[in-house]
């Protein structure tokens, strides 16, 4: 039998994100190698929004975001992990260009 495609709509104020890969082990300014195990500080998630509820204003499918995943909560998807949170736990949205010229520049 073949595998059903599933559509999930998330409702109300959630956000269904991704973790971006690189996320993962990472380099210091020195060259050393920082595996995603140590635990420095608390540290704040990269994220790709792949489903928005329809309460959802500031963000949209597509976006990359800023959160904490530690207080957010995980689901499997067809053996992927995704977070689902609420829209206001969501810290900042990476964009292409800012209208206001105020923030940071990845």
């Amino acid at each position: 039998m073949a595998e059903a495609k599933l559509q999930i709509q998330m409702l109300h104020d959630r956000v269904l994100v991704r973790i971006s890969p690189e996320d993962g082990e990472r380099r210091s300014s020195g060259g050393i190698v920082i595996p995603a195990t140590a635990q420095v500080a608390k540290r704040l998630a990269w994220g790709d929004v792949l489903g928005v509820g329809g309460h959802v204003r500031t963000v949209k499918v597509g976006d990359r975001v800023l959160f904490n995943p530690e207080d957010q909560l995980e689901v499997e998807v067809q053996a992927q992990t995704y977070i689902v949170m609420r829209e206001r736990d969501i810290h900042a949205v990476a964009t292409e260009e800012t209208e206001h010229g105020t923030g940071l520049y990845l």
